[in-house]
């Protein structure tokens, strides 16, 4: 069964490369001119509504729904898998350093968050700005009308739920695993499958609490001390780590990152024989973030009521990048300083169990078991955030819209989610939980194209930029 999964992704993902590409960079090209264009203005929800969350709690709301748990799985792995194996060049180089954190922040900066961010904002336009359901197939029920709109938004709302359930359970099963492998660095515990599906059903009864009080308080709460402990982590490795090295490189990588944007946007390496390697970095984190788009879009846009376009835009997209680069320099950039300048032996480690790589490079710091605590509890949090909101759009989605569906309806999908990720666990790869998260996101590109063209055709035509007659208001009174 692993390998079939495995083999349904790979064919998928190398067989239509050219596709999932195209289509995330056009998606971060439709955010941009969303951000700066002629729309930004226009408010997500009434002309005078305020937000309901603090800028502060938002953003926090924002990575722990978005990728919090990646971030953490691999900040260190990452880079230093592409500096020691970079794409058609030389391992342990200079020019492999600089380019690992490029091709990392490729992975996880403006294409992510702009795949996230236009799936949020099409929900969020329909729900708070024209007063329809929060569900997948409302921009295709608006955009088909008659017979077609009833089995298009079926079909829609199908493949949503599909796609959320296995992005989940992908997810929840890498997190798991990095847990038990924190509890082995810590505690000596070993590696067994049974700890992972202990460590699951303690995961389980944290998210089923966590939902089941509501986004407003639980989820908000566990979001707010994400961001706290995160950044107390990053602080930590930035004074008592290579502070001076940290900062180069977090000032080199902006700038590379930004002189490749364009190139590496449509980079397939068809000509050096690279499409397996394509396949199993770029391709598979963009179809990832593809598959987390319907439960991330709908939770960012449940929480993003009465931010403007543009303000949605920069809070979502440019500062969730700017962080992330961040992130990457300093983790990464430690970990690749260890392997340059350092002891080294993070490379062996990675190839042996991934999901090791931070505690072991959480060793090369002062005070590394307090450290490894606090990163097991940022872990946990983080993915309890994650099932959190992920079990709450689920259950929104099969109770109509409903923005405070029923615990009922919360129990049960959070029981779904356990139990398929229960499954992957027994197959005890990451491989395969990767492959499990990108499965549901194949079909699911199709919907999105449309619900972007049904929000195209319906934003030209908002109500603060059109006459009742269908002429084009002032700029005076757009504003």
């Amino acid at each position: 069964m692993a390998q079939s999964i495995l083999g349904f992704t790979s064919y998928f993902m190398i067989g239509a490369s050219w596709w999932w590409l195209l289509l995330c960079t056009l998606f971060v090209v439709l955010a941009g001119w969303l951000a700066f264009g002629p729309f930004g203005s226009i408010r997500l929800g009434k002309d005078d509504e305020k937000p309901e969350f603090s800028f502060t709690s938002w953003i926090a709301m924002l990575f722990a729904g978005g990728m919090g748990a990646g971030l953490l799985f691999w900040g260190v792995a990452e880079p230093v898998v592409h500096f020691e194996h970079p794409p058609g060049g030389i391992g342990g180089t200079p020019a492999a350093a600089r380019q690992a954190l490029v091709v990392t922040n490729l992975h996880w900066g403006l294409h992510a968050w702009s795949i996230y961010g236009v799936c949020a904002l099409v929900i969020a336009y329909f729900t708070f700005r024209l007063g329809k359901p929060p569900l997948i197939s409302t921009p295709l029920r608006d955009l088909f009308r008659g017979g077609a709109g009833p089995f298009a938004g079926i079909a829609a709302d199908v493949l949503g739920v599909v796609a959320v359930v296995f992005g989940l359970a992908g997810s929840l099963a890498m997190g798991a695993l990095q847990v038990r492998s924190g509890l082995g660095a810590l505690f000596n515990i070993p590696p067994l499958t049974i700890v992972s599906l202990i460590v699951l059903a303690v995961l389980y009864a944290m998210y089923m609490i966590s939902t089941l009080t509501g986004v407003e308080k639980g989820m908000k709460l566990l979001s707010d001390i994400n961001m706290a402990l995160g950044l107390a982590l990053m602080a930590f490795i930035l004074i008592f780590g290579p502070t001076a090295f940290i900062l180069e490189t977090f000032v080199n990588t902006i700038g590379s990152y930004l002189s490749q944007f364009v190139e590496l946007s449509f980079r397939l390496y068809p000509f050096e024989g690279l499409t397996e390697w394509s396949a199993n970095w770029t391709l598979t984190y963009l179809i990832w973030w593809l598959a987390w788009g319907p439960f991330v879009g709908v939770f960012i846009a449940r929480i993003s009521r009465g931010r403007t376009i543009r303000e949605f835009c920069m809070g979502v997209i440019l500062l969730p990048s700017a962080f992330s680069i961040l992130w990457f320099s300093i983790f990464g950039g430690a970990g690749i300083y260890i392997e340059m300048y350092g002891p080294g032996g993070l490379s062996s480690i990675i190839t042996e169990d991934v999901a090791a790589a931070l505690f072991t490079f959480l060793d090369h710091f002062p005070f590394s078991a307090v450290l490894g605590v606090g990163a097991l509890i940022l872990i946990v949090i983080f993915l309890v955030t994650s099932a959190d909101s992920g079990t709450f759009v689920l259950s929104m989605m099969t109770s109509g819209g409903n923005l405070n569906p029923p615990a009922a309806s919360k129990i049960l999908w959070g029981s779904i989610v356990a139990v398929l990720t229960a499954a992957t666990l027994l197959a005890g790869s990451v491989d395969v939980a990767r492959a499990m998260a990108t499965l549901g996101a194949i079909p699911f590109s199709a919907i999105l194209v449309l619900q972007v063209v049904s929000f195209l055709r319906r934003l030209r035509n908002d109500p603060s930029r059109v006459h009742s007659d269908g002429e084009a208001l002032p700029p005076e009174v757009q504003s």
